[in-house]
């Protein structure tokens, strides 16, 4: 076959294809002494690979899905075509793209798991773990509901009932759906299984005082877990018993793994300080001292920056080695110029369509909710993009992010109230923030803890009365 040259391809392209820019790339000045054929074949191949990953971005968008496909479109591994096959149809209880094989990898794939008719007449024969449900919308967005989507629920999934005292935080485990863990004020720690039927796996006791936070280990074999005690426990959860007691000076209130390297634990107390622990050795390795008590933190995926926020109403980026366990600050910002109230909650998200980027939650006890655009690049420099007033609350209230439902702009956030209900709420509506409510017998005091699954069709929230209740998410018309 006789083979073209560079100028006969140049021709063929820019007249059957009309490819302005490949034509404009191509024709691209070069050095004298380079190889014509070499050079234009190079840009030829090089063109085609950006545009196959353009191709690829928006892929995922022609199936309709939401926040969740999007977050595990963008996480598959490099070998993801050999592991999954193309499903024909959809299956009730998954709405994803790809339906898995019989894989090890199946639980890094949960898609979206949307209830159907047949979960209604499910929830009907669990009648010893429901109470009464009703969803409500203000009459003002009714009309908005209609074109716009909305979080509803069929209704109580279960209730778990047995702590006296009141659940200060709750969260499922890593990459899972069904395991659901939640600390109390007389430092207990519970692990429940919330998948058909939910019972209680083990029963964590050694904290003297209120569990004011925990986390799970990346492979939820480990929970590490923080108390008013002034100690740091870590505990394993198959055995049920506590594997490492490491003493403080002052109350140990927030704590988080390394999201990459497990054996770093960041605690955050309230002598002002982040302290860097071995999970090993339970050694402090390092620590950084800040202006107030550190009520709250969150990672980024990478593990590289630490957000928290202390008992003044401040948020910090601090940026940390995940090799030496090394922190810096860089940035510092203040929720409210007018007030000092503790920072309840700090929730960092790897996307968001508002801010086209990271983006991360904050909550304070008065109330306040805030939402930053994350410049990753810039040390994690924040910037406010909107902000939300509530009423204040006496109780150290939570809010979380929620899956994104649609690829419309919005920015939903769900948070508990001292009227004992669940309020959704949009922070780009100036008007009828609030989207929908969960009202609920089972709740009969301050809804307190609030946490999302990773299948985000299950919706937990803890009230100051000891009572969990799991919520199951529909998908609506």
């Amino acid at each position: 076959m006789e083979e073209d040259t560079v100028e006969n391809k140049i021709i063929s392209l820019s007249s059957e294809n009309k490819k302005n820019e490949l034509f404009s790339c191509i024709l691209q000045p070069i050095s004298p002494d380079s190889d014509l054929n070499y050079v234009g074949i190079r840009r030829l191949l090089l063109y085609k690979k950006a545009q196959s990953g353009v191709d690829r971005r928006k892929d995922w968008r022609c199936n309709g899905k939401g926040y969740v496909a999007y977050r595990n479109y963008i996480s598959r591994p490099r070998n993801w075509e050999s592991l999954y096959t193309q499903s024909g149809q959809s299956t009730p209880g998954q709405s994803g793209r790809w339906a898995p094989s019989p894989a090890p990898l199946s639980m890094l794939f949960e898609v979206e798991s949307w209830s159907s008719s047949r979960d209604l007449r499910g929830l009907n024969q669990a009648s010893s773990h429901r109470t009464s449900f009703s969803s409500s919308l203000s009459d003002s967005d009714s009309l908005l509901r209609k074109v716009e989507p909305a979080y509803s629920f069929v209704g109580m999934h279960c209730i778990f009932d047995t702590c006296k005292s009141s659940v200060t935080v709750l969260k499922f485990g890593r990459m899972s759906s069904d395991l659901l863990a939640y600390g109390a004020s007389d430092g207990t720690l519970t692990v429940c299984n919330v998948s058909q039927p939910p019972s209680i796996v083990k029963e964590l006791r050694g904290h003297s005082k209120d569990v004011t936070d925990f986390d799970f280990s990346s492979n939820n074999q480990y929970i590490a877990s923080s108390s008013m005690d002034k100690t740091v426990r870590v505990w394993e959860i198959s055995k049920g018993h506590c594997m490492r007691v490491i003493y403080g000076v002052s109350s140990q209130l927030c704590i988080r793994f390394h999201p990459v390297n497990n054996n770093f634990l960041s605690v955050g107390n309230a002598n002002r300080e982040i302290t860097v622990m071995n999970f090993s050795t339970g050694r402090i390795i390092n620590k950084a001292t800040f202006e107030n008590g550190i009520t709250s933190m969150d990672k980024d995926h990478t593990g590289q920056f630490i957000f928290c926020g202390d008992a003044q109403g401040c948020i910090y980026s601090v940026t940390m080695n995940s090799h030496t366990g090394s922190l810096s600050r860089s940035h510092r910002q203040r929720i409210s110029s007018k007030r000092k109230s503790p920072i309840t909650t700090v929730q960092y998200r790897t996307f968001s369509l508002l801010a086209r980027g990271p983006v991360l939650l904050a909550c304070s006890q008065d109330g306040d909710l805030s939402f930053f655009s994350v410049a990753l690049e810039i040390k994690g420099y924040l910037t406010l993009r909107c902000s939300l007033k509530l009423a204040p609350r006496v109780h150290s209230i939570r809010a979380s992010f929620c899956p994104l439902l649609s690829l419309e702009k919005g920015e939903f956030i769900v948070a508990g109230s001292e009227d004992s209900n669940v309020y959704f709420y949009d922070f780009t509506r100036p008007k009828h923030t609030c989207v929908n409510k969960l009202q609920a017998c089972g709740h009969g005091s301050p809804v307190i803890g609030i946490a999302w699954n990773h299948g985000e069709n299950f919706l937990a929230s803890s009230d100051s009365e000891g009572t969990v209740i799991v919520w199951k998410r529909a998908k609506t018309g």
